[in-house]
């Protein structure tokens, strides 16, 4: 299974929260699933790290990359259909990021680890 981690979710695996759910975290160890972090997800990081609204032991451009790397998360770029379909998904969720989040889920066939209730809405495969 291709895992796409919603920025929350990366968040929590990297600083070993408590707030991950034991399915969630079973699918991001399970060897089997590949795992990656949107592109989406570290601007999103960068923007609320600048405002002053997510604190972290690194500036993002340094600490994004290392701890992803080390977590054996790999990237994944935003690209053009994904672009374009995140524009038509109905206006079921506000937040800009995780449309584009579920748009990548729905062209790439992937399954977005999040507790975000909403994005389920989509008709998106959600573990959680």
């Amino acid at each position: 299974m291709k895992l796409l981690l919603d920025t929350c979710t990366f968040l929590w695996i990297v600083s070993a929260s408590s707030n991950l759910s034991k399915r969630a975290a079973a699918a991001f160890l399970d060897p089997a699933n590949e795992r990656f972090l949107s592109a989406a997800s570290a601007w999103e990081i960068g923007i609320k790290y600048a405002a002053g609204r997510l604190p972290l032991p690194q500036r993002p451009d340094i600490f994004v990359p290392r701890v992803r790397q080390a977590s054996g998360i790999a990237t994944l770029r935003i690209d053009e259909e994904c672009a374009l379909h995140a524009g038509k998904l109905p206006a079921l969720h506000s937040d800009p990021f995780d449309r584009m989040l579920v748009a990548q889920a729905l062209v790439l066939g992937m399954t977005i680890v999040t507790p975000d209730a909403a994005i389920e809405q989509y008709g998106v495969r959600v573990v959680w």
